[in-house]
């Protein structure tokens, strides 16, 4: 970095939805810094590790698809899921931005964005995530960065990990950051803390969500609840800390996500005595604990050709059959032989799902939606739960401002994704698809957003 750099306009902490955040605040003329802890932040961070999957409601690409979506409908879905309890104010924020945020990331930030509409996810009423070919979080990255990187008014610093955010009289002033040849200050007027959640941090994680402590970790081992330690010292309110999204659908040996599609097609998960121990469509989130619980931590999703088929739409489902994730068998007692689960369990479980999935029956557990009986020859993926990142942080308005325990902004302060409190109550439940990125690239945008109008008013 030039040693004669003076202060930017605004820090961005984290180079995951941060970037929106970058990009958003030199379209306004302001100078921006992102720095970021992971040198490697475009193939190691929370952004790059997701589905791209982002909720977006009223789009052109909806009305292109004769989809009718609403703010009021998205908000109708996230308090079914979470029961009414979650931060409406900033629900609704960011349901009213998004469609303007997933045009602006197709018209200014070069994204090619589609609308997914061969499946819907679990909780939501309609067709309303976008997303990008390959449905890759780190392509969708690479494309932001591409965009930061053409900027004269951003520059990136790597590694780099925000220490401390100064303040004078309660304003921002400066940052102080980490970096291989030791701590620097950096003078600033705004700073946006995108650095993610907590959960890398197995003791914040013990204390506040014991109920997935035992699952594995798949996500950036840069997450070390830094926005936490940050905002607390500076009188910032947290919530939600006990919210989390995990996923019941990491594949192994592979170590890459079985999408959920796969669920949402038709299939269904057994343990190795080739029992279902739920209701799988209820969400992938809340399916993690209950694989824990009920497995032992390990289960194998069973589908069939056009499940396979369907699912290749996904960069994730091809690095799993890459990693020979994916068994076959011609029939229940082959596909026994080859993953070893109890073959009499097994059977009778294809048998009595295809008995459901006709509607012959009515599942036990309460599952409704079955696309279509399984046909022909079954695979299996070797499947464990795994948490994926924390939902709670430092209590947000619906501007992106860091709150203080009084519900005071903190003049300066603001925070996105991982970060913030989100928008999906408490526990695992009330995650719904897309509720790790809106609020990442959303607040984002609207802390950038925010902060020009603020330093550049009219």
């Amino acid at each position: 970095m030039d040693n004669e750099f003076e202060g930017p306009d605004v820090v961005v902490a984290g180079a995951g939805g941060g970037l929106v955040a970058a990009l958003r605040a030199a379209q306004w003329g302001l100078s921006v810094l992102v720095i970021d802890s992971n040198e490697s932040f475009s193939r190691g961070n929370n952004t790059s590790m997701s589905t791209a999957m982002i909720p977006a409601m009223g789009t052109r690409f909806q009305r292109a698809a004769g989809v009718a979506d609403s703010p009021e409908k998205f908000l109708g879905d996230v308090a079914a899921k979470t029961g009414g309890n979650y931060s409406v104010a900033v629900a609704r924020s960011l349901a009213e931005m998004s469609a303007e945020l997933v045009e602006w990331l197709a018209d200014d930030a070069g994204l090619d964005i589609s609308l997914v509409t061969d499946f819907t996810y679990p909780g939501h009423s309609v067709f309303r995530c976008h997303t990008i070919p390959g449905r890759s979080g780190a392509a969708m990255l690479g494309g932001l960065l591409a965009a930061v990187r053409a900027h004269d008014l951003i520059d990136v610093y790597v590694p780099a990990r925000l220490l401390d955010v100064n303040t004078s009289h309660g304003q921002v002033t400066s940052v102080t950051v980490e970096t291989p040849d030791g701590e620097e200050e950096i003078s600033t007027r705004a700073v946006i803390l995108a650095t993610n959640g907590f959960a890398a941090n197995t003791s914040l994680v013990a204390t506040h969500i014991p109920e997935i402590a035992g699952a594995t970790y798949f996500g950036s081992e840069h997450s070390r609840g830094d926005a936490l330690r940050i905002g607390s010292s500076l009188g910032a309110a947290t919530a939600y800390l006990d919210a989390y999204q995990g996923h019941a659908g990491l594949a192994m040996p592979a170590a890459s996500l079985a999408t959920w599609a796969t669920v949402m097609h038709g299939g269904f998960l057994v343990n190795v005595e080739g029992q279902r121990y739920g209701n799988e469509a209820s969400g992938y989130s809340e399916y993690a604990a209950e694989s824990l619980r009920h497995a032992a931590g390990e289960s194998w999703i069973i589908i069939d050709q056009r499940i396979y088929d369907a699912c290749l739409a996904f960069q994730d489902f091809l690095d799993v059959i890459a990693g020979n994730g994916v068994k076959w068998g011609e029939d229940p007692r082959a596909l026994s032989a080859s993953t070893g689960i109890d073959v009499h369990g097994l059977s009778s479980t294809v048998e009595a799902v295809s008995e459901i999935a006709r509607g012959t029956t009515t599942d036990p557990f309460g599952r409704t939606n079955w696309s279509a009986p399984l046909e022909g020859r079954l695979a299996a993926i070797r499947v464990q739960p795994a948490l994926f990142h924390t939902q709670g942080g430092l209590q947000v308005n619906d501007r992106a401002q860091v709150l203080t325990g009084g519900g005071q902004p903190i003049p300066g302060l603001y925070a996105a994704g991982g970060a913030a409190s989100g928008i999906s109550g408490h526990g695992a439940s009330g995650y719904l698809a897309g509720n790790g990125l809106l609020p990442a690239l959303g607040l984002s945008y609207i802390a950038a957003t925010e902060i020009a109008r603020w330093l550049k008013p009219a």
